[in-house]
């Protein structure tokens, strides 16, 4: 399984951190709003879910294990389907029901061979998540943009809304609106 090499800075001001990474010669690559179902693979497991994600360009069926909170603590094991909703239906009847609908905005950035994106989430500040070839090198453009190691965390989501009191599992539709 390949591990994901990811931190996220939390608390970022969007505008002033694209101009950062475009003034360092960073490229801007896609704006988006992203949707994506969360299946549980074991009730009460919290270390491992199902994700079934449509980005506006792609679709994708991932599985993410969390080892730790660290950079480097995350393994995902992905594949690209064609369906949104034809995979919802096949994990649907092979017996997955999603435990949760979320959108979020992303505006995606590369710089230094980095992948970084600008996330916006409902109910939360900005934040921007570097994803390296190596935690050495989320480091290493963590630093060219101005921030210490100290400053990442490798929390996933539900971890970093909950340092804001809120407990994402409890949230079964996550949009901008509710409908």
């Amino acid at each position: 399984m390949p591990v994901e090499y990811e931190a996220k800075v939390l608390e970022v001001d969007p505008a002033a951190v694209a101009e950062k990474i475009l003034g360092l010669g960073g490229r801007r690559v896609a704006d988006r709003v992203m949707r994506r179902l969360v299946y549980d693979v074991a009730e009460g497991d919290k270390s491992r879910w199902i994700r079934l994600r449509d980005s506006g360009t792609e679709v994708t069926l991932t599985m993410k294990e969390i080892a730790h909170d660290g950079i480097d603590g995350t393994t995902e094991t992905e594949v690209v389907v064609d369906s949104f909703g034809t995979t919802a239906e096949l994990l649907r009847r092979i017996g997955f029901e999603p435990k949760s609908y979320q959108e979020n905005r992303r505006t995606s950035f590369e710089l230094d061979g980095a992948q970084l994106e600008l996330d916006h989430w409902p109910h939360i500040p900005p934040y921007l998540e570097i994803e390296g070839r190596s935690r050495e090198h989320v480091v290493e453009v963590a630093a060219t943009l101005g921030y210490s190691e100290h400053q990442l965390t490798g929390e996933n989501t539900t971890k970093v809304y909950a340092r804001y009191g809120i407990n994402l599992p409890d949230i079964p539709d996550l949009r901008f609106t509710a409908t």
